[in-house]
């Protein structure tokens, strides 16, 4: 089967959709990672990376793959190498390459491929929601070491990000913030008021879901902050995203998914409605 269901997404979709199809057929041909790996002169660690599309593909390891999983037709063949020409394309972000973590570029690839974002937050306002100035105050926190166009491009990264929403095919975005997010005054009052009308004119998009869970809840399902990404194709599992001080982590295991999509739910039923959030977000900008 051609790899031919990533056609719209980004580059970081059309690399884990090409792993899939790479490993179903190596899996069918009954080939062992190790004797795969032979053939393209590497290891079988190298095949799993490039399976779980951990890295990048050449054509040549690709076309001997191919031959090795007695893929001989021509057009087949010539729809996975168009692939991976594809999947190697750089994304927009590149030009950031200098500034975020490669940890944080494949977050970046992978959010602009969803079709549904789920996010749960704790201090800040989501990137994807943030307004310029309630960026900069983020970009500016604790780096006072940082140059003015270091910080600037910074906040043009998260205002590029935020062009998911103008797309024809948006994506679902569906975010539940801690109460304590509301009352956290990043840059300052005249900042925080811009940022919380932005808020409110978000939850009127037909494609975005804000709920704020209440400090009168006492403690949540969630030990700390999230984001569950799901895709439109079906060769890409669900991603869970967890960041710490010194990277993140990418969560795809069946039970894995399972058990944030329960807290998911758990968090949907404790936090306000989407109405009820709306009439919070507009009570505290009238009392402030």
């Amino acid at each position: 089967m051609a790899p031919d269901s990533a056609t719209g997404s980004g580059p970081t979709a059309r690399r884990l959709v090409l792993g899939s199809q790479l490993r179903r057929l190596r899996e069918a041909k009954g080939v062992s990672r190790e004797d795969a790996g032979y053939a393209i002169r590497g290891s079988g660690s190298k095949i799993s990376r490039l399976e779980l599309g951990r890295v990048g593909f050449k054509e040549r390891d690709v076309e001997d793959l191919l031959t090795l999983y007695g893929i001989a037709d021509a057009d087949e063949r010539e729809s996975f190498l168009d692939l991976v020409r594809r999947s190697n394309e750089p994304g927009w972000w590149n030009r950031y390459n200098d500034l975020i973590a490669p940890w944080f570029q494949d977050f970046v690839g992978l959010e602009e491929s969803a079709s549904r974002i789920q996010t749960f937050e704790l201090q800040f306002v989501p990137g994807l929601l943030q307004t310029e100035r309630y960026a900069r105050a983020i970009a500016s926190q604790g780096r006072p070491e940082s140059a003015d166009d270091e910080i600037d491009r910074r906040v043009r990264l998260r205002m590029q990000r935020q062009r998911l929403f103008v797309r024809p095919k948006a994506p679902r975005l569906w975010a539940v913030l801690d109460e304590s997010v509301l009352h956290r005054p990043i840059g300052g009052k005249d900042v925080m008021r811009e940022q919380l009308e932005s808020l409110l004119e978000a939850t009127q998009l037909p494609n975005v879901s804000v709920q704020i869970l209440p400090f009168s809840l006492g403690h949540s399902s969630a030990e700390g902050a999230y984001t569950i990404l799901r895709f439109a194709e079906p060769e890409i599992p669900d991603i869970v995203y967890l960041e710490h001080l010194c990277g993140a982590l990418y969560l795809d295991k069946p039970e894995e998914i399972e058990l944030y999509s329960k807290v998911s739910h758990r968090l949907a039923v404790d936090a306000l409605t989407p109405e009820d959030t709306r009439k919070l977000l507009r009570k505290h900008l009238d009392d402030h």
